[in-house]
């Protein structure tokens, strides 16, 4: 039960910074960035791109540039049933597709930014959050995701 109520509060506070952002917005279509994390150099980010397309068409949105990352592993040393042994990437701050998002989104380029769904962000809810929190705070902008946040399944 508290997975659900985790995910429902990261809805409500990426819904947060969209108001925000939706209240200040002029009369003219809503510029955003739309953003892919690729899971290998032989993914193309082009598969993306159309879904996020007719999600921005739907929404009224303008994508200002595509952007994409590949998903890069970070090690981390094995310890048996903890999360440190699953699958890690490096944080979206330290990606150089992702650190353009947020440049572009500072210089007022675009107002939100537009992803497939939360793990093209982050699958840790605390980075996350910390994600969301950044854009709505620092650069005046929010996070739209194509597939909203849902709880994991218990296995």
């Amino acid at each position: 039960m508290k997975r659900q109520s985790r995910a429902g509060q990261l809805r409500g506070f990426r819904e947060h910074f969209y108001r925000q952002v939706i209240d200040a917005q002029a009369d003219q279509p809503l510029r955003v960035l739309a953003y892919s994390l690729v899971p290998s150099t032989r993914a193309r980010p082009e598969e993306d791109w159309g879904t996020l397309q007719a999600e921005a068409d739907q929404l009224g949105y303008a994508i200002a540039a595509r952007l994409h990352d590949v998903a890069v592993p970070v090690t981390t040393t094995y310890f048996p049933a903890s999360s440190a042994s699953q699958g890690v990437y490096t944080p979206p701050w330290d990606r150089p597709g992702w650190r353009e998002a947020e440049r572009q989104l500072r210089a007022g380029l675009a107002g939100g930014v537009l992803v497939l769904d939360r793990h093209n962000i982050s699958s840790d809810d605390d980075e996350y959050h910390a994600v969301i929190k950044h854009l709505g705070e620092h650069c005046r902008a929010f996070l739209h995701l194509v597939i909203s946040e849902e709880p994991v399944a218990p296995t």
